[in-house]
């Protein structure tokens, strides 16, 4: 008998020096690495927003990452939360979004 896999969903919104260091093609990367379905985007108060949707440990660990990004990124202030699934089948870069 197969156990389902507990998955979850969060939205995850990064402070710091994390535009224009290529934090958005990281993390899509890193979450396409783990089987994490969703997006992420910049927003025009200079953070970056994602959902995050896959194997609640897969999802637990990309939030650890996004804690520090890629070499070039400073990350000040991470804060994640709850977050419906919105069907989303792969992972993909969105538009600006404004704040």
């Amino acid at each position: 008998m197969n156990t389902p896999v507990p998955t979850e969903t969060i939205r995850v919104f990064v402070h710091g020096f994390v535009q224009g260091v290529s934090y958005r093609r990281w993390l899509q990367s890193q979450a396409i690495e783990r089987g994490i379905y969703g997006w992420v985007r910049n927003r025009s108060d200079g953070s970056v927003e994602a959902l995050l949707h896959g194997d609640a440990h897969a999802v637990d660990d990309m939030v650890r990452a996004c804690r520090h990004g890629p070499s070039l990124a400073r990350v000040d202030k991470l804060h994640s939360e709850p977050a419906q699934y919105d069907g989303i089948q792969d992972f993909r870069i969105e538009q600006t979004v404004p704040v």
